[in-house]
């Protein structure tokens, strides 16, 4: 039976990722849990605890190859292979999704973008026309659509992702303003950019704070 992997650790394995790419972009070849640690500003034993549950990939006095361990976390995550990509909704957001061309370099690819608005029928992003929703069931029995993103009114989205489960697309990734429950083979990820945005609010306010007290001292 395999190790469960907890969110937490799941969480941090992308940043892990982000900053091992950083220092292969630097040339370094190598480095110690401590000097990852001072970059990325999680301790060193939290690193090692992390990277224990996948294997390790550490030698004693010799710290972590960059490149290997950036391309094993790579298959960790995934992203050694293609990720075919709906975007359900052509609106600002679902265009510029369309427009981030990193998620290429990672190995996600939107082949389709999907709107019920006729204004946008046939204007294309980055070479990706935008299709009526009337074309979207022949489309994903043609192509292979591994994610749909819905980026679109939170009215419409549970009756649009049970729409998807039907047509056999496995993972949701969720901009719409609700959390989706759905069938526990699907795999979902719930984006809520609003609570983002509270949270850099209450760390602005919380500074506030502290520096009033500070200059009251």
């Amino acid at each position: 039976m395999e190790k469960e992997i907890s969110q937490a650790v799941i969480r941090r394995m992308p940043r892990y990722y982000r900053y091992l790419g950083e220092l292969l972009d630097d040339g370094v070849e190598r480095i110690s849990s401590n000097g990852l640690s001072a970059r990325m500003r999680v301790t060193a034993s939290q690193i090692r605890q992390d990277l224990n549950n996948f294997g390790g990939f550490g030698q004693q006095g010799y710290g972590y190859n960059v490149k290997y361990l950036y391309d094993e976390i790579g298959k960790i995550l995934g992203i050694n292979q293609q990720h075919n990509i709906i975007v359900i909704g052509a609106g600002n957001l679902g265009q510029a999704l369309a427009n981030y061309m990193k998620f290429e370099k990672r190995g996600f690819v939107i082949i389709g973008l999907f709107d019920v608005n006729p204004a946008l029928e046939g204007i294309s992003v980055r070479e990706i026309k935008v299709r009526m929703m009337e074309e979207l069931e022949d489309f994903v029995k043609k192509e292979r659509v591994d994610i749909a993103a819905l980026t679109m009114p939170k009215e419409k989205a549970k009756e649009t992702a049970n729409m998807l489960v039907e047509l056999g697309i496995g993972a949701i990734w969720n901009f719409a303003h609700l959390d989706l429950e759905l069938p526990e083979h699907v795999v979902v990820e719930n984006v809520h950019l609003s609570d983002s945005l509270m949270q850099l609010s209450y760390n602005i306010a919380n500074q506030r704070k502290l520096k009033k007290q500070k200059d009251k001292k």
